[in-house]
């Protein structure tokens, strides 16, 4: 089925506003409440035996 120009055009400001909002994202930086949570959690794996 065929897209009007309207349709397409609609479609394209939708992909490209998805696309800026993506790339806002990945540039966002990590909060530091999850750097230290991340720190705790790789601390307390490495406190655990091999065994474990």
């Amino acid at each position: 089925m065929a897209q009007s120009g309207a349709q397409q055009k609609r479609e394209s400001v939708i992909d490209e506003n998805l696309k800026r909002v993506y790339e806002e994202a990945l540039e966002e930086a990590v909060p530091d409440r999850f750097k230290d949570l991340l720190a705790a959690l790789k601390e307390q794996e490495q406190g655990k035996g091999p065994s474990e």
